[in-house]
């Protein structure tokens, strides 16, 4: 999810609430935008993964987060 209206603790235990329910909390939950420090670790502490705030991280370091990420999960879960 990419967030810059401020709604990032709302939409985001929303979604994740969805996936529960959907039998998919093996999804990776991630996304950016201004997120203060203090809702960042929340929002982790919820499951969600890494959050990418503006200018933080390169596209590429982004990118490889995303498939290791996966990668970890799927090892975890098996291929499916």
């Amino acid at each position: 999810l990419s967030v810059l209206s401020a709604a990032h603790m709302t939409l985001f235990p929303r979604v994740i609430e969805l996936l529960k329910e959907k039998g998919a909390s093996n999804v990776l939950l991630t996304g950016g935008g201004i997120i203060p420090d203090e809702d960042k670790a929340t929002l982790q502490a919820m499951g969600v993964g890494e959050l990418f705030r503006p200018g933080e991280k390169a596209i590429d370091d982004m990118v490889t987060y995303i498939r290791e990420e996966v990668a970890r999960r799927r090892g975890r879960e098996g291929d499916r």
